[in-house]
């Protein structure tokens, strides 16, 4: 069990019920005896707070537990700023689905209470990393804890692309991308795609094709630690884009590999005892509860 003395805190900019769940858990915390570290960024929606202020990278190094306050964008933008670092990361939840940030505001104190006293779950999950070469030369990295997604940008041409898994020659396609997918980010664009579902504790990764130019193109589920290389077609009249995450796009051009590994390092997630994968299914993604339930 960790002993969480230095707490930071992270928050979604933009939102007023970001903000009252900041100050909120600002009470609750310096009431409780907890130091406080407030990311920049978040520092300017408590103004007055009188608290030490970090970077998100020096986070990593004073904080022996990070809160994230917004929706699963916010934490997937945390945990690839952090995961080197090995801190802990907690979500409360003032986004859309939450996934990932799966504390809700009404149990604030409850629930992060509990964390704090040493109840509470731990997950290991691991992050995409993608590197762009271009002439044999890389030219561009990022890294995601979703996915990374071949995509055509603002154009609305399909890309020409040839896929190959641990060396070996899969498919030559055409498409409007490629989804390459963790387990975390399979409950995300993969899902929407028709990719399969991943438990969290799965070593493996999904590859779904975008509106394949052929019926016969599926999701692919292959090992966590398979290296996987996409060719950009000489042929193609667009130059397509990698997003991490939805969040970082990167240019490519014809001609480019597309290279997608493991990274060395996980992020470790932290959730209420409560937590329960099946059960967030069913609560945000509609699922029944009973055969009399729709």
């Amino acid at each position: 069990m960790d002993h969480f003395r230095n707490i930071g805190l992270i928050g979604r900019m933009g939102s007023v019920k970001v903000v009252e769940t900041l100050r909120n858990l600002k009470k609750y915390l310096l009431n409780e005896g907890y130091h406080m570290i407030v990311e920049e960024n978040t520092s300017t929606l408590l103004p007055g707070h009188g608290l030490q202020v970090s970077s998100v990278k020096m986070m990593g190094e004073v904080c022996d537990l990070v809160i994230v306050v917004g929706g699963d964008g916010s934490l997937l933008g945390a945990a690839r700023e952090l995961a080197k670092s090995n801190v802990p990361l907690l979500g409360v939840n003032r986004g859309r689905l939450g996934f990932l940030t799966d504390i809700s505001p009404k149990e604030l104190e409850e629930k992060v209470g509990e964390v704090l006293s040493g109840e509470y779950i731990e997950e290991r999950r691991f992050l995409l990393e993608v590197t762009v070469k271009r002439n044999g030369e890389p030219v561009a990295y990022g890294a995601g804890l979703n996915d990374i997604v071949l995509h055509p940008g603002k154009s609305t041409r399909m890309i020409g692309f040839d896929l190959f898994i641990e060396g070996q020659f899969v498919y030559s396609q055409r498409s409007d991308g490629l989804i390459v997918s963790t387990p975390t980010g399979s409950t995300a664009y993969a899902l929407s795609a028709g990719g399969p579902l991943l438990h969290p504790k799965l070593d493996a990764i999904a590859l779904v094709p975008m509106f394949p130019h052929t019926l016969s193109s599926r999701p692919i589920v292959v090992d966590g630690n398979s290296e996987i290389k996409i060719i950009i077609g000489e042929a193609n009249e667009i130059y397509p884009q990698v997003s991490c995450d939805g969040q970082n796009d990167i240019p490519v051009a014809p001609g480019d590999t597309v290279n997608i590994y493991k990274r060395p390092y996980k992020v470790r997630l932290i959730h209420p005892t409560s937590h329960n994968f099946y059960e967030t299914c069913r609560e945000k993604l509609g699922w029944a509860h009973n055969l009399g339930t729709s």
